[in-house]
């Protein structure tokens, strides 16, 4: 009988032990305290011939320069939101990204030079060197990539798949990621189709899908959701995430093309649990900047 007592005894000193370790490790998980005065900025470029003057002419004003003054707005927002905190509080970073990165080193070279952050020992001058940094960078960018002709394009759903936990979230920070492309998600080494449970996704899409299944007309969310058409789920739960899309470009031809792929990248951020998401058109700066501004800084 002493034996089953004690017995009893380390079995159960054994299981408190485990759950205030296990309460312990829950403690530290939940430690993690979201500062949404904090900002973690992101970037996507999209670098496929969209931005190429000559495939896709705009005599107002042509597409890499809308990307660019895009940019500056985002930059302008940024540092106008550090300015108005305290410097103790600054803990905020901005970066800018590919997918997949540019043979150019000299583009990958840009892109380091605007990865930027603050903290409370930034010197008060870093802002006048990251405005003039995001004055030029993004247009020398651009320019290289438009004299090199080797339109890279852009993974966006591997972006999202394997890419963008790490590279656009910080679990104490308020994540923003700004994607400039024309709406279109197409790359060679990416393209795969996958049909279940009554659906028929894509991991791709383009005015040749469109046409193909028929979305075409105004019905087209109807035979969207009838069909279960929609980019194949990349990610999981990326409600932290906040993604402002800025650029969609439709083909013409078809009067409802921007209607469809709007409705394409509404799902899909939908189906990845993302709460927050805006989707503009290709508009002009200065009528998207104040959008931009308002986003950021919430003013």
């Amino acid at each position: 009988m002493k034996k089953i007592f004690y017995l009893l005894m380390i079995i159960s000193l054994a299981s408190c032990c485990k759950n205030k370790n296990e309460g312990t490790h829950e403690e530290k998980k939940d430690s993690i305290v979201v500062d949404p005065n904090n900002l973690n900025v992101s970037i996507l470029i999209d670098l496929s011939d969209r931005i190429d003057p000559g495939t896709n002419p705009n005599p107002t004003m042509q597409y890499f320069q809308r990307d660019t003054e895009y940019i500056k707005a985002i930059e302008k927002g940024f540092s106008s939101h550090i300015k108005s905190k305290k410097i103790i509080t600054y803990d905020d970073q901005m970066q800018v990204f590919f997918n997949p990165e540019p043979s150019d080193p000299k583009i990958n070279d840009f892109t380091k030079s605007l990865k930027v952050s603050f903290n409370k020992n930034t010197p008060r001058d870093y802002f006048d060197s990251v405005d003039k940094k995001y004055s030029q960078l993004p247009l020398n960018i651009y320019q290289s990539a438009i004299k090199d002709g080797k339109y890279v394009g852009s993974d966006i759903w591997e972006f999202f798949k394997n890419k963008v936990n790490d590279y656009c979230i910080k679990q104490d920070k308020r994540n923003i990621l700004f994607i400039l492309t024309d709406g279109y998600m197409y790359h060679e080494n990416t393209r795969f189709e996958e049909k279940k449970d009554n659906k028929q996704r894509t991991s791709y899409l383009t005015t040749k899908l469109i046409k193909a299944n028929n979305l075409t007309a105004s019905d087209f969310k109807e035979v969207i959701e009838k069909n279960g058409y929609g980019f194949v789920k990349a990610n999981e739960d990326l409600s932290n995430l906040e993604v402002i899309v800025l650029g969609i470009n439709p083909e013409k031809g078809n009067p409802f093309e921007e209607g469809v792929i709007k409705e394409y990248w509404e799902n899909w951020f939908k189906e990845m649990k993302i709460k927050k998401y805006q989707i503009k058109s290709a508009d002009l700066p200065s009528n998207l900047e104040p959008v931009i501004l308002k986003i950021i800084t919430g003013k």
